[in-house]
């Protein structure tokens, strides 16, 4: 159900790669949304890179109140596994932003979820789009997470759906599956309205950002000239647009699509964790099934394969509602609207 009137207070955890930063500015450009602390995953990158990220993109969206803070380092048991490959070496694709002129919080990311948590009870909503080891340690160290928070938003999994990582798992899961295993558990026998909302790839594959989108983008933001992202461009081409956030999503995207295009995909981007952000900040329709879900953390081949239970075969109580529907048109004019009138109000050569 869309509650855009509604204000909305989050908690975000990422690992700012390409779409988790087209998520946050997403998230940015929204007035009735406050991000109460932004916390740094290692995934796409390591987390100091994360970090910086996260204050540059919030310096660039003119919000430096925002508090940025580091939690985990690697994954609960496996290595840190990266993807320079897919999101660029610094996470943002062909996009170069000024190093940041903020600073990382000197508290640790899960000290500040537990205590935003304990101070706001059933006020903040939880947007998760980075692997769950964050979660995984607030969880051990407040176990009434799940009845504390308002709502979870989760990107992560796959239900019967190839695999982007390997054929049956999903990157955020696969990067720490026994992160996800605890965090699932964890939600087991809540109520269903407490059950992580969770926006898995079969969902978030159908959010296809094409080259038609950042060419509206531009006509949103108020640009003079038609900002152009082609199949036909040589790779690594980077935008001539004045606006500044429009000149950084642009080449963010464009790495993007070329990366989908090496991988038979098509010239476009699946942009994941924008739909996420869109679903925790109440502005699009959708519809989830409860399951219960287990993580396979013991198979080499199949870590990170996530299983989904809708029928109650195992006889276990649901841990989660899998988003079964959801509008790509819609949500497509949702967020090009607001990032595009966030980047004409940045701009001050557009009137």
């Amino acid at each position: 159900m869309t509650e855009s009137g509604a204000a909305i207070r989050l908690l975000v955890d990422n690992d700012t790669g390409i779409d988790d930063a087209l998520a946050l500015v997403y998230l940015l450009s929204l007035s009735h949304v406050d991000i109460e602390v932004l916390t740094c995953t290692p995934g796409n990158v390591a987390v100091e890179q994360v970090a910086r990220n996260n204050l540059a993109l919030l310096e660039l969206c003119g919000r430096t109140g925002v508090e940025v803070a580091v939690g985990a380092t690697a994954p609960l048991e496996i290595p840190l596994t990266t993807t320079p490959e897919t999101h660029g070496p610094q996470g943002i694709g062909y996009a170069e932003l000024p190093a940041p002129e903020g600073r990382v919080s000197p508290h640790q990311a899960v000290d500040l979820w537990v205590e935003a948590a304990r101070q706001h009870p059933g006020e903040l909503t939880a947007l998760l789009t980075a692997p769950l080891t964050n979660f995984a340690l607030a969880l051990r160290k407040e176990p009434r997470l799940p009845k504390l928070l308002k709502r979870v938003v989760i990107m992560g999994g796959s239900y019967y759906y190839q695999g982007n990582t390997t054929p049956t798992a999903e990157w955020n899961t696969h990067v720490d599956p026994h992160a996800a295993a605890e965090v699932f558990a964890a939600f087991e026998g809540e109520p269903e309205d407490r059950l992580p909302i969770v926006c898995a790839l079969e969902m978030t594959e159908r959010i296809e950002l094409r080259p038609e989108h950042v060419a509206e983008l531009g006509r949103l933001a108020g640009s003079a000239e038609v900002e152009l992202v082609l199949p036909s461009d040589p790779e690594g081409q980077r935008s001539t647009a004045a606006n500044p956030l429009l000149r950084c999503l642009s080449d963010a995207l464009r790495f993007y699509f070329e990366f989908h295009r090496h991988y038979d995909q098509g010239y476009l981007a699946h942009v994941h964790d924008v739909f996420a952000a869109a679903i925790a900040a109440g502005t699009v329709d959708y519809r989830t099934r409860p399951a219960t879900v287990h993580v396979e953390t013991g198979s080499g081949l199949l870590a990170g394969t996530t299983v989904a239970d809708y029928r109650g075969l195992w006889g276990r109580k649901p841990n989660a509602r899998i988003v079964s529907w959801n509008d790509p048109e819609a949500t497509f004019r949702e967020v090009l609207g607001s990032i595009g009138a966030l980047a004409r109000r940045l701009d001050p050569a557009v009137g």
